[in-house]
């Protein structure tokens, strides 16, 4: 019996995600557990599993930048023996074809007849480049660069990476002329920027304003929107209040210098604010906790989300129980998991939820910011540089120290001024006494 292939809803956001790319071909054998295709969500790229064996005997939405619904019939897995017949039969009970194609902006696209399993494919159906077509009112593939790199190539499909297809459009790179050198010919990010460094150098005019190019459009992305609507939601609906405090880095440097002369494992500055973050909240619990609308959470572990910069936006992976994880663990789980972030590879649950954000832009010589909180958590650290500056010593005398800026932005629905202050009080000492930061 022909079995429909469903996006599941663990593999998607609230409303769908985008088909990223099939794992697996028209008439090849499938295994329970095998990757049958990988979904594009807000945050990530995360794999379909087949829930059963059979061959892939059609695929209904074809990979593409359109959103699918969850619940939508994306493909057909059958037995053997079974035919097109079986297949169209489950699709008309199921009502899939008429969903997936209104899912998709276009008619159920499939493979061609020669791809079809050993049951066979009725000789009428049509090729997916033949059946394939422009959503209504969308500007041709020659409107812009931006466009043409994600046209379709005539007589099939065009497979390049989201970061590949965004690199092209921000370089002016057209896709047609690339050749991929990743997995099945996929064009990644190296063939793009190798496209890139041999287009000839263009000489300007002697009047170059005359020659300014026209400004462009870079439609949004899946993890584009989700920060636009989050970082939208969160300003208007929750209040936020900020706290500020310098602390005194010189002994933390110093611990963090000793630690790592001669160690195979680089400890940052980093790792040790996580570390922190997560005792203060050990020893204020108050400000580890979630508003709802009929009550407030109180988190049992301190989860510590630390912001990733992408090419596609940022992302907040998280470290879980980071008050009881010694330092050399943070900091491996953070390297791991930064490293998976910026190529959409983290799974939902490792960044969903979380107690409290770390954001550091101090490696960029930022000396003091504040963040926007990140819901459901109910406060966010922004972190600056730690710089030279002239403090007052215990003695009264003027003196140099290394100096880092904290901001606290604390939702003060579920944080009181007084809490918040206690927090990152608890903090500060914690950072200028950084011995019990490894205890």
């Amino acid at each position: 019996m022909a079995y429909l292939i469903k996006l599941p809803s663990v593999a998607a956001d609230a409303s769908g995600g985008v088909l990223h790319q099939w794992l697996k071909q028209e008439g090849e054998r499938v295994a329970v557990g095998d990757a049958l295709a990988e979904i594009e969500t807000e945050k990530a790229i995360v794999e379909i599993n087949a829930e059963q064996a059979g061959v892939l005997g059609r695929i209904v939405v074809q990979a593409g930048p359109a959103s699918v619904p969850i619940n939508t019939v994306i493909g057909v897995l059958v037995a053997d023996g079974e035919d097109a017949a079986a297949i169209d039969r489950a699709l008309a009970e199921q009502g899939g074809a008429a969903v997936a194609a209104s899912a998709a902006g276009a008619p159920a696209a499939t493979a061609p007849a020669s791809a079809a399993p050993a049951g066979g494919r009725s000789p009428d159906r049509a090729p997916a480049s033949a059946v394939a077509q422009q959503p209504a009112g969308a500007p041709s593939s020659a409107a812009s660069p931006a466009k043409a790199a994600s046209a379709p190539i005539p007589g099939g499909r065009l497979f390049a990476s989201p970061l590949a297809r965004r690199l092209a459009a921000q370089w002016h790179v057209d896709l047609l002329g690339v050749t991929g050198t990743g997995p099945h010919g996929r064009i990644v990010r190296r063939d793009v920027e190798a496209a890139r460094d041999r287009a000839p150098a263009v000489a300007l005019p002697a009047s170059s304003s005359a020659a300014r190019p026209a400004a462009r459009r870079v439609p949004h992305t899946g993890m584009r929107r989700a920060i636009a609507r989050r970082l939208t939601e969160s300003k208007q609906h929750v209040p936020h209040f900020y706290l500020t405090v310098d602390c005194r880095m010189d002994a933390l440097l110093a611990l963090r210098a000793q630690a790592n002369h001669g160690g195979a494992i680089k400890l940052s500055v980093n790792d040790f604010i996580v570390r922190a973050a997560a005792l203060a909240l050990r020893e204020v619990p108050e400000v580890n906790a979630s508003w709802h609308d009929d009550d407030i959470e109180f988190h049992a572990g301190a989860d510590i989300s630390v912001a990733v910069a992408t090419d596609g936006g940022l992302v907040t992976p998280i470290v879980r129980d980071a008050d009881v994880k010694p330092l050399s663990a943070i900091s491996g789980e953070i390297a791991e998991l930064a490293g998976r972030a910026k190529v959409n590879r983290l799974k939902p649950e490792e960044f969903t939820g979380g107690s409290l954000t770390v954001s550091n832009l101090g490696m960029y010589g930022i000396s003091q910011f504040a963040a926007i909180i990140n819901p459901p958590q109910a406060a966010i650290l922004a972190v600056g540089a730690a710089e030279r500056r002239p403090v007052v010593d215990e003695d009264g005398q003027l003196a140099a120290a290394t100096v880092m800026t904290v901001t606290l932005s604390a939702d003060h629905r579920v944080v009181d001024g007084a809490v918040g202050a206690r927090w990152l009080a608890a903090f500060r000492a914690l950072i200028e006494n950084p011995v019990r930061i490894l205890l």
